[in-house]
């Protein structure tokens, strides 16, 4: 067996020491991960985890953000994979690293390595003898070697950090606003803008940019086939800039788009590739009434909080660029592509945006800011998009519809089960595709065609057939995804893909199911669940959130449950919501059980969770992204209301901790849960089931007088 084969995959394929961990000569260990921190806790999750292996205080460790001159490549940072995936390699070659510090300690000190103990980066002899400390040691030790796979991470019993509520190494720059790229001012950096076309498939016919070029600083107005830029001395002077182009541009404009409210009918009408995901037992085994019912959810934005933003800089034929990209490595390849350069000629830094979310334009200001800075070459060129441009142009978490049907057997337990998926493939971010894909590459003279969606393999959560496979125990499924082989809109991934409406559908039928069967929705999920994890998330939310078996709502009032494993081999989660229906429905509380393994740290556990059921609530009640025949209509805060400070609940997380088992990720698990928790709520509230996002007023009022009708 090889070494490689010995050591965890992006350990492997970054398998030299130095790409991960340099121990400095002022008492400080720099450590580097390809993980990047996008506001879920990771960086200090991972110092965590380091300081943990090599036996240091936690304030030690200096983590390096990614950047692919220096940093190993693990790929993007997506899927709530960072800390089993890349905290599991980092641990590995932590260990090996202190193992090589041990060894040489045990030379100087004269002493077998079964004799030496290390306290905070301090080897010593056993019972009073001789220290040495890593700063000291670290000058003799060659970290420029391959990891072993010889050497093992901690053992449980022997773990004392992980599992501390340790604080976060990055809120004292996120509260100054130091840490993010859209903040950040480089000496001589000048300014950029970029005129979109108005729609998706609009060329630049023609451009009169005199008045552009007349406005005081502006030192370059760029045009490539349909893209459009300006570069200026100071950020206001090139928002002006941008006016004045957008008044002197003429654009062809299609009207090709489907009519906004019949998007579940276009999908479901679209050519599709039917992938059947589940057939177990008879297609239809029960005898009884089957209840059928569609749920559906509209395009979503991501909606970061700041507009995407990036910085690029030409020197010499070689590109350096900041971006808030996950994906840090493929994003340097595909600019690379676009500009026809070889990628060792492009360098590209990661910096933290505000907001992310999944794949929004982050990688695409990218292009625009390199295409811009080639014309003032040696001058860094900062690019942010306006508010309008974000939404009208970023990638959407794409509409889908999921259609049940179901019969109960004699007993009132699920006899049948069918149910299909109609959805597109989720990932268009850079790295998929041989062809350059980045918004900008669209417009250029080359005219790049936008690169068809792919999605990752189903063993490993797949896109839009994500969660679509229940994790309960029926004797008769099954499950068929058609992809929707073009959508309307441009999209890609989106918080959980797939996972968000596929678990709000089968959980919301859940509750119909039990409804028809005269069972308390609790102890029906239950009665279908063998996984004794799973049946332990669910009773612990219900205890925290005071479960009352069968309790009805009062007409205003309603308390709902929602359950999954994420990606069905990812965490456990159960929430349990309770809202209040009148003019809005309102959420005061929400409660969520969570087992993901062994727990590094609570509070960044706790984060996520909390960040997760916010964000679900935001899409369940309020996000949609609204458009006409010609082109997209959202464009601000007004057209895409998102939930506000007032309207967040009372959120409590248990942590339903395994020590004995593998750390598993927390950021998307929440999406589908607190959905459909909120969903079957307003249901036991109100008595009435809305099945199309968002749950408005509007449509719970449709629900009433449909149900009276």
């Amino acid at each position: 067996m090889s070494n490689a084969q010995k050591l965890l995959p992006t350990l492997a394929a970054n398998p030299r020491l130095d790409q991960w961990v340099t121990v400095n000569a002022d008492g400080t260990v720099t450590v580097r991960t390809g993980k990047v921190e996008i506001g879920q806790g990771i960086v200090s999750a991972m110092a965590q985890l380091a300081a943990e292996e090599l036996d240091v205080a936690y304030a030690r460790i200096r983590m390096v953000p990614v950047d692919t001159a220096a940093s190993p490549n693990e790929g993007s940072t997506t899927g709530s994979r960072s800390v089993e995936e890349g905290g599991g390699a980092l641990r590995q070659a932590c260990a090996e690293a202190r193992d090589l510090l041990l060894q040489a300690a045990a030379r100087k000190l004269e002493a077998t390595l079964e004799r030496l103990e290390v306290e905070d980066g301090t080897i010593r002899v056993r019972g009073g003898g001789a220290s040495v400390t890593y700063w000291q040691l670290a000058p003799e030790v060659d970290f420029a070697r391959e990891a072993t796979g010889q050497v093992r991470p901690k053992a449980r019993e022997d773990l004392r950090l992980v599992g501390e509520r340790l604080p976060r190494l990055d809120i004292p720059a996120k509260v100054s606003g130091a840490a993010f790229l859209q903040d950040l001012d480089l000496p001589g950096m000048l300014h950029g803008r970029v005129v979109r076309p108005p729609a998706y498939r609009a060329r630049l016919v023609s451009l009169d940019d005199a008045r552009a070029r007349a406005i005081a600083g502006v030192r370059a107005v760029v045009r490539e086939g349909s893209f459009l830029g300006v570069v200026a001395e100071r950020e206001e002077q090139a928002i002006r800039a941008r006016e004045a182009l957008l008044h002197g541009a003429r654009w062809s404009e299609p009207n090709d788009l489907p009519d906004e409210q019949a998007i579940p009918a276009f999908l479901l009408a679209q050519p599709v590739e039917d992938e059947v995901l589940v057939e177990k037992g008879a297609a239809r085994a029960a005898s009884g009434a089957a209840l059928e019912a569609t749920y559906t959810r509209p395009y979503l934005a991501h909606a970061s909080l700041a507009p995407s933003c990036a910085i690029a800089c030409w020197r010499d034929g070689r590109l350096e660029i900041w971006a808030h990209s996950q994906s840090i490595y493929a994003l340097r390849d595909e600019l690379a592509k676009t500009l026809e350069l070889p990628p060792e000629r492009v360098i590209a830094r990661h910096a933290e945006g505000a907001g992310c979310y999944g794949h929004n334009g982050a990688d695409d200001v990218a292009l625009d800011a390199a295409l811009l800075a080639r014309a003032v070459d040696g001058r860094p060129v900062r690019v942010q998009w306006m508010r309008d441009d974000e939404f009208a142009w970023e990638p959407y978490g794409p509409a889908m519809v999921v259609k049940l049907r179901g019969a109960l057997d004699g007993n009132g337990g699920v006899a049948e089960w069918r149910e299909e998926i109609w959805g597109p493939r989720h990932i268009t971010r850079p790295g998929r595709h041989p062809a350059p894909g980045l918004l900008a590459a669209w417009h250029l003279d080359r005219g790049f065609e936008p690169p068809p969606a792919v999605d990752m393999p189903i063993a490993m959560g797949g896109g839009s057939q994500r969660n679509a496979v229940p994790y309960y125990d029926f004797p008769n499924e099954q499950v068929v995804n058609h992809v929707v082989k073009a959508m309307p809109l441009r999209i890609s991934t989106l918080r959980g893909l797939g996972a968000h409406l596929n678990v709000f559908a089968i959980e919301s039928f859940m509750d119909e199911l039990a409804h028809a069967a005269g069972a308390d929705p609790l102890e029906f999920r239950l009665r279908h669940l063998k996984d004794e994890r799973a049946r332990a998330v669910i009773r612990a939310a219900a205890k925290a959130a005071g479960w009352a078996p069968g309790a009805k709502g009062d007409g205003v009032r309603g308390r709902g449950i929602g359950f999954a494993r994420y990606k069905n081999l990812g965490d456990w989660v159960a929430v349990v919501a309770e809202v209040v229906v009148e003019e809005s429905i309102r959420v005061p509380r929400i409660v969520t059980a969570i087992d993901c393994g062994r727990v590094v740290n609570p509070d960044g556990v706790a984060n996520q969770a909390e960040g997760g059921i916010i964000q679900a609530m935001s899409w369940t009640l309020k996000e949609q992204v609204r458009f006409d025949r010609a082109r997209v209509t959202t464009r601000n805060w007004e057209d895409y209301p998102i939930l506000t400070f007032d309207e967040a609940p009372s959120i409590e997380v248990v942590l339903v901790d395994r020590p004995d088992e593998p750390s598993i990720g927390v950021g998307e698990g929440m999406m589908g849960p607190a959905a459909a928790a909120i969903g079957n709520a307003v249901f036991n509230a109100m008595g009435v089931r809305v099945r199309d996002l968002p749950l408005t007023a509007e449509r719970v009022a449709a629900a009433i007088h449909a149900a009276d009708a």
